[in-house]
């Protein structure tokens, strides 16, 4: 691994753990030139997946993107950043395993949903009205109404 700092391509672990439920490993690394310390992460490269919009446009599968969009339903909500990387890598391994090449748009939509539905009611909400595309405050209305019914 080429150090950060000095370009020397000599470095020795320093520290390993498992991060992400055991989906990656996280390595703090020294360079044996400067010493200077870095960290790394190793992950499984798996076929890539195509996400099919609702446009008909593709695009790859982005777990940032995901991340992204799950972390801003949930911005200022009692829910950790390790719970929002859970929630993502659930709903990863789910496509994971039923989708081969090409996932709908609307079937990752959903799974977030289902499971932001349990995790944080106001995160569901915030998610759903994006997802669903609300174009009054009716719609939102209704979904929320539809959330307490179901309680």
């Amino acid at each position: 691994m080429r150090c950060p700092k000095c370009g020397h391509l000599g470095d020795k672990v320093v520290d390993s753990r498992s991060v992400r439920s055991g989906g990656a490993i996280r390595r703090r690394r020294a360079c044996l030139n400067c010493g200077h310390r870095f960290t790394t992460y190793e992950e499984i490269l798996r076929a890539s997946l195509r996400v099919i919009k609702r446009d008909g446009r593709h695009e790859e599968l982005d777990r940032q993107k995901l991340l992204n969009g799950v972390g801003r339903a949930c911005e200022k909500r009692p829910i950790s950043v390790q719970e929002i990387e859970i929630l993502v890598d659930g709903v990863l391994q789910e496509i994971e395993a039923e989708y081969e090449r090409e996932v709908p748009s609307t079937a990752i939509g959903k799974k977030v949903m289902d499971r932001l539905e349990r995790l944080d009611e106001v995160a569901y909400v915030r998610f759903a009205s994006v997802y669903r595309r609300f174009r009054d405050v009716s719609q939102f209305v209704s979904e929320v109404e539809g959330l307490i019914a179901r309680e």
